[in-house]
């Protein structure tokens, strides 16, 4: 089975949004992102066969959006960015391992 992640994108209205709906469009990104590497990692530990490159390209984007953002606002986004890093550690460590909790 693979899983990809439809769901990490940001709408084409973001350049459009003022800095308070981008920060709120990020932290929804990534917590869209810790949920699909959640199941994405729950799917390897159970021997499935999983297509990560709606993550990677989720990543992608939320790296480089939260580049755009001022410095304080892109600190208030900083705690979701540290919460995809642990599920995406999480994520590498089932990979290596997979079948393992």
């Amino acid at each position: 089975m693979q899983a990809r992640d439809a769901q990490c994108k940001i709408p084409a209205s973001y350049a459009a949004a003022d800095q308070d709906s981008a920060e709120t469009l990020l932290i929804t990104l990534a917590e869209r992102l810790n949920r699909t590497a959640a199941v994405a990692r729950a799917l390897i530990l159970a021997g499935r066969t999983v297509d990560l490159a709606g993550i990677e390209d989720g990543v992608g984007l939320l790296c480089a959006k939260t580049l755009d953002l001022p410095r304080d606002q892109g600190r208030h986004v900083l705690p979701s960015l540290l919460a995809v890093l642990d599920q995406l550690t999480s994520l590498t460590a089932a990979l290596h391992n997979p079948g393992e909790d």
